[in-house]
């Protein structure tokens, strides 16, 4: 690949990536797997990129940009009331219980922690996408499904920076963790800081120049910069991507700023799930097996009893807490994210485990309205035999 041109290479990449989404589409297959599918088939033409590392970090960064322009400080509080105690069942047993379920397998505990962190989270890309193309935005478990997705949206930055962190040159200990906690509140405080007291006066500006060809450099810029910044304290890029673009989003102008950014996202996200899948070198072989065999398996037990047991503190029926449980298996860019830091043997079992369990999730998702049919009905017919049997 050295010497083919580089605009030729990435020419050609884009078309690649056009065809992908074109046929993702028309057959209904979330396009990340994909991508990920492409680079992990040419991986070897990719041994050393550092270009296509490069354009790769800038589409996670404007990803989770444009995530944190969708959460002003008054949501994220709103959302918190709302949601927290379904949003620690899902740390403490899909995070959780993966990571116990890595130690026993005698993994050490970054390493299970990592694995964890892995299973944790549902694709939030691939929910959006299913429940649009399912016609299922009405139901009354979307609220619900959607609720937990911001939850997991808003950990997964903090937990990228833990991971982050923890496989640098650094000793695991109180005064490290200390540390780093210190790094991300100051992260943190001083975007919410610069939010409330700045940039929420910038509301008049913002809107008079919405439509110049400046204002996208200032809100790439903004988001570039933290990141680099969250980079510089030894933290991850998209925590300080996602802050970023919480301290924009104070503004009160964050669907003018998106609609500036989604072309560009759209142009290069494509880049990092393809590099994630070229640094998959299926050819080393799959270690853990068992692992990967229970793993999946408590991937889908602890997505839909997550999704269950929340529903029903949220307030939906049976059937509504079923179609949420079976719609939340599948896992993806987070997951991603987290691969692409673990060392080469787990990033190809994450990567492996990550297209198990989309694929599975894509399945269940189709399937969750007849299974929760036929939950219902034998709900209902379960009080009329046994009223049978008492006649009797």
């Amino acid at each position: 690949m050295e010497n083919i041109p580089f605009l030729l290479v990435e020419g050609l990449m884009m078309f690649a990536f056009f065809t992908i989404s074109f046929a993702s589409k028309k057959f209904r297959l979330p396009s990340v797997l994909l991508y990920i599918v492409l680079g992990a088939a040419v991986s070897s033409l990719f041994l050393k990129s550092e270009l296509l590392h490069i354009a790769a970090e800038i589409g996670i960064v404007l990803l989770f940009f444009i995530l944190g322009l969708e959460f002003p400080l008054t949501r994220m509080v709103a959302l918190s009331r709302g949601i927290w105690p379904s949003g620690f069942l899902d740390v403490v047993l899909n995070l959780g219980g993966a990571m116990g379920v890595a130690l026993l397998f005698g993994l050490d505990v970054i390493s299970a922690f990592t694995i964890g962190s892995i299973a944790y989270a549902t694709s939030s890309s691939i929910s959006a996408k299913m429940l649009d193309e399912k016609k299922r935005l009405a139901n009354p478990e979307t609220e619900f499904i959607l609720a937990l997705l911001i939850f997991e949206d808003l950990v997964a930055p903090v937990v990228v920076s833990f991971i982050a962190s923890l496989h640098g040159d650094h000793a695991l200990s109180a005064g490290f963790m200390g540390l780093l906690v210190l790094k991300i509140i100051f992260l943190t405080a001083g975007a919410i800081l610069m939010g409330h007291f700045g940039f929420k006066r910038l509301n008049n500006f913002v809107g008079r120049h919405i439509e110049t060809d400046f204002m996208p450099l200032l809100a790439v810029g903004l988001a570039l910069g933290y990141a680099g910044l969250a980079i510089a304290l030894g933290l991850s890029e998209i925590l300080g991507a996602f802050m970023a673009g919480v301290m924009l989003s104070e503004t009160g102008r964050s669907s003018e700023i998106e609609h500036l950014l989604l072309p560009v996202r759209d142009i290069t996200l494509p880049f990092f799930f393809f590099w994630f899948g070229t640094t998959i070198r299926l050819g080393e072989g799959l270690s853990f097996v068992g692992m990967m065999i229970v793993l999946v398996l408590f991937a889908i037990a602890g997505k839909i009893v997550t999704g269950y047991v929340g529903s029903r503190w949220f307030g939906l029926g049976p059937k509504g807490s079923l179609r949420a449980g079976l719609s939340m298996v599948h896992r993806g860019e987070f997951s991603a994210i987290i691969a692409s830091l673990a060392p080469p043997p787990l990033r190809v079992f994450s990567g492996v485990y990550i297209l198990i369990t989309a694929f599975v999730g894509v399945y269940l998702f189709g399937q969750a309205p007849n299974i929760a049919n036929w939950y219902q009905k034998r709900r209902l017919e379960r009080p009329a035999r046994a009223a049978g049997k008492q006649s009797l």
